[in-house]
C-alpha cells in the first residue's frame, strides 16, 4: 500500500520533514532520525539546531538501556501548535455547555453525530473489502481531517492504526468521552473489533488502535454452513431478546 504523507503549513523541505517525523517517533534520538532520512547523524543535527533555536524542538538526556545516555528530541509546545488543531477553546465551552444539560450521553452524542458526518458514505463502500485495505482507507480520512494516521498489516485478520496528531488534544483531556466516541467510532466504520493500546491524552506519542476481524466475518470463509449456524444463532439471540421484552 501506498504510505500517506503528511505536510506542514509554512514549511517546505526537510525542516517541516523532520518536524513531522519528531512528531511521529518523540523522543527520538538524531540517529533515529538520520537513519530515516538517509543523512549522516551531524547533518541531521544541523537541521534540529535550527529548530531548536526556533524553540520548535527541544532535547534532553535519556537512558536506554547498556552504555551513556542519549539526547532525545521532542516537540515544544510551539512545534505541537504548529499541527492541527480544532478549535479547542471554543469547543471547550461548547462542550461544558452540553455536558451541563445533556450529561455525559450528550457529548458523546455529539461528536458520534460529528464522526457520521466524517464518515459520510464510506461505511457502506467498505463493507466488502478486506481489512487491511479497510483500516488503510480510514488512515486516509483521518489524515485529511489532521491526525497524521497511519495503518500496517497485522497479520491476516488485524491491523494497527496509529494517530500522530490529536486535533483535540486540550479538548480529549477535559473530556474523557471524546475519545471514547472515536473509539466506538472507528470500530462502527471498520465493522471490526478495535482495541486503543496507545493514548496521547495519556502521555503516549501516538494514539494507537489494534483492529481485528469480528468472530462472525472470520467465519465468512468457511462456506454456507458456518454462514447459517451464525445467521440462526444471531436469530435465537434476537428472538429470546424479544420474548423477553414481552415478559
Amino acid at each position: 500500500m501506498l504510505p500517506i504523507t503528511t505536510s506542514l503549513a509554512g514549511f517546505r523541505g526537510i525542516r517541516g520533514d523532520v518536524l513531522i517525523a519528531v512528531k511521529k517517533a518523540q523522543p527520538v534520538a538524531a540517529k533515529e532520525l538520520a537513519a530515516s532520512f538517509g543523512l549522516t547523524p551531524n547533518a541531521l543535527r544541523r537541521h534540529l539546531k535550527e529548530l531548536t533555536s526556533a524553540g520548535l524542538v527541544e532535547c534532553a538526556r535519556q537512558v536506554r538501556g547498556v552504555g551513556g545516555p542519549v539526547l532525545a528530541y521532542s516537540l515544544t509546545a510551539a512545534g505541537e501548535a504548529l499541527f492541527p488543531r480544532a478549535y479547542d477553546s471554543a469547543l471547550s465551552t461548547l462542550l461544558d455547555t452540553v455536558r451541563s444539560q445533556s450529561g455525559t450521553d450528550g457529548v458523546v452524542a455529539l461528536f458520534r453525530a460529528q464522526w457520521e458526518r466524517v464518515a459520510g458514505g464510506a461505511k457502506e463502500e467498505l463493507a466488502g473489502l478486506p481489512l487491511n485495505e479497510r483500516a488503510q482507507l480510514l488512515a486516509e480520512l483521518l489524515t485529511s481531517h489532521g491526525y497524521m494516521a497511519e495503518a500496517t498489516a497485522d497479520g491476516d485478520n488485524a491491523a494497527l492504526i496509529r494517530e500522530h496528531n490529536c486535533v483535540l488534544r486540550s479538548v480529549a483531556e477535559r473530556f474523557p468521552e471524546v475519545c471514547a466516541a472515536e473509539e466506538t467510532f472507528l470500530a462502527e466504520f471498520l465493522g471490526a473489533v478495535v482495541e486503543r493500546r496507545k493514548h496521547i491524552a495519556s502521555g503516549s506519542s501516538c494514539c494507537e488502535y489494534c483492529v481485528t476481524e469480528r468472530v462472525e466475518q472470520r467465519g465468512l470463509g468457511t462456506g454456507d454452513k458456518g454462514l447459517g449456524q451464525q445467521t440462526a444463532l444471531s436469530t435465537a439471540r434476537d428472538q429470546q431478546q424479544n420474548d423477553g421484552k414481552h415478559i
